[in-house]
């Protein structure tokens, strides 16, 4: 066992300024997903075209997404957390 698997914890990216942690809660298809973002609002967020085939995203996953400045209620998805990360975020109070 090494990396991580001992238990310890992990250094997990954290959001920057312009961006908030997000639970995918609906796949809308064309690279498209609905997300519930810990602000409390519901978007709909773009997976970008450099995480398309390579990051796979699906519901109940745990995302970083960046809102757009011109329109709120849409957003980008900028990282996608694996299952044991999103657990350590719960496990701190990051996430409700």
């Amino acid at each position: 066992m090494s990396n991580g698997d001992d238990g310890g914890r992990n250094d997990l990216r954290m959001p920057d300024d312009d961006e908030v942690f997000a639970e995918v809660v609906e796949m809308l298809g064309a690279n498209r997903v609905k997300v519930r973002c810990a602000d409390g609002k519901q978007r709909t967020a773009r997976i970008p075209g450099r995480m398309q085939k390579r990051v796979w995203i699906r519901e109940d996953d745990i995302v970083l997404v960046e809102p757009w400045d011109w329109q709120d209620e849409k957003a980008d998805i900028s990282w996608r957390y694996e299952k044991n990360e999103a657990e350590q975020l719960r496990e701190e109070g990051h996430l409700q």
